[in-house]
């Protein structure tokens, strides 16, 4: 004796649903330890997160505390948000937005020293870009300009 149409359906329906969820659930266990949460200074001095969580640091690198360390690839450097302060360490390649007084976010762990150790700095620039062809023009030259490439 088979199961009428209408009773297919609605098992196969009920395998698709388990499948689908359980390809979900498999998902969002890969991707737990993928999550990387974003902390400005203030926050990852007052709530530490675990020293293996991936996290994000984000700030303004302060004036004054930018060094490169003797092995000439490892800079430190100190990223503050007005409230608190946090020593950073980086190994690699730095990019060229990457200076003094600027936006950056460094992606790494919380050492159990207290200092962040990056895996990797994205540099921010500010909403003031201007190209370095038109650094010295004034606002209607750089108008004209332009409006003579459109």
């Amino acid at each position: 004796m088979g199961l009428k149409p209408k009773h297919q359906r609605l098992v196969l329906l009920a395998i698709a649903l388990v499948v689908l969820i359980g390809a979900a659930l498999l998902a969002i266990w890969a991707l737990r330890n993928q999550a990387s949460y974003f902390y400005v200074p203030s926050e990852i001095v007052a709530e530490r997160p675990a020293p293996d969580r991936a996290v994000r640091l984000g700030g303004m690198v302060e004036k004054g505390s930018l060094r490169t360390e003797a092995d000439g690839v490892t800079i430190a450097f100190v990223v503050g948000d007005g409230k608190a302060r946090v020593p950073v360490r980086f190994s690699g390649i730095v990019p060229s937005l990457f200076v003094e007084g600027s936006g950056v976010v460094a992606e790494g762990k919380l050492g159990a020293d207290g200092t962040f150790l990056a895996d990797n700095l994205l540099a921010k620039h500010d909403e003031k870009y201007v190209p370095r062809e038109m650094q010295n023009m004034t606002d209607e030259q750089a108008r004209q300009v332009v409006a003579q490439t459109r």
